[in-house]
């Protein structure tokens, strides 16, 4: 892996650019590519100070080139290993997933595992063991046997409105889930939502999608931050992009704060403006 963005050497002089070249020389445009330790990669993608008071939300995305979010239904087949890593990173540093229920269905979601790598680092910053998992839904329409709901390492929160059902809410109570009303209709309101999550000390948040969750948060304004793996890959076809929903009336505008890449795969982090 190798970043290209922030650039952290100044351009070559004409001197270093007739230089025999290094083995372990670094180019303009960042350190020499080798494989990232996980303890680099969570340096790259520290949440920034503000989260440890207030709250910060960011989106973690794969896109295909042609702007497919998914693939068959499923993220994984415009993934990678190096992704993955990132992937596992963001949910090692954060202290809340936040996902939308048919995410959880289509990708067969479990608990959240404690990482010997992160022990130290979420120790430090007065993190429990394990980012709780918070289910967004409306309908309910979960499946509260499975272990997300009956055997996490932290309970699982199942955000909804205060117009779903209550039978079902009770229904997710039973099997071990913490209810979390955030609207007033069936559904969410993205800003109640993530007040509530920071209210409950998590501050750190990360949302893993689906579409139309995402789709929520940005045309509420919340989403601090979005990191986007730009996969090499091309799918065709009429599969959904990685946000969903109505258009919002302006285009948010975000700022790129980092660029690595891998295989081809470029790993993105863009910022709120």
């Amino acid at each position: 892996m190798r970043r290209l963005l922030p650039v952290t050497d100044m351009t070559a002089t004409a001197h270093d650019t007739v230089a025999a070249p290094s083995a372990d020389r670094t180019d303009h445009a960042g350190p020499a590519d080798h494989d990232w330790s996980l303890d680099e990669l969570a340096d790259a993608y520290a949440y920034p100070p503000e989260a440890a008071t207030g709250r910060w939300l960011r989106a973690n995305m794969v896109s295909s080139l042609d702007g497919a979010g998914q693939h068959d239904g499923r993220s994984q087949p415009l993934s990678s290993e190096a992704d993955m890593r990132i992937f596992g990173t963001l949910r090692g540093l954060a202290d809340v997933v936040v996902v939308g229920a048919e995410t959880v269905r289509s990708e067969g979601y479990r608990p959240a595992r404690a990482r010997d790598a992160f022990a130290a680092r979420r120790a430090a910053a007065g993190q429990g063991p394990a980012p709780v998992i918070a289910v967004v839904t409306a309908s309910l329409d979960l499946d509260f046997s499975l272990p997300l709901f009956t055997e996490p390492l932290v309970p699982t929160l199942v955000l909804t409105g205060a117009g779903s059902s209550a039978e079902r809410r009770a229904e997710a109570e039973r099997a071990g889930a913490e209810v979390v009303i955030a609207g007033d209709d069936r559904g969410i309101d993205p800003e109640r939502a993530v007040t509530a999550l920071a209210e409950r000390g998590l501050r750190r948040q990360l949302t893993e999608g689906g579409p139309r969750l995402l789709g929520q948060f940005v045309a509420a304004g919340v989403l601090d931050e979005l990191c986007l793996t730009l996969s090499p890959t091309m799918t065709a076809g009429a599969a959904q992009r990685i946000a969903g929903g109505p258009s919002v009336a302006v285009p948010k505008r975000f700022a790129v704060a980092s660029v690595l890449e891998q295989d081809g795969f470029l790993f993105t982090r863009y910022r709120r403006i």
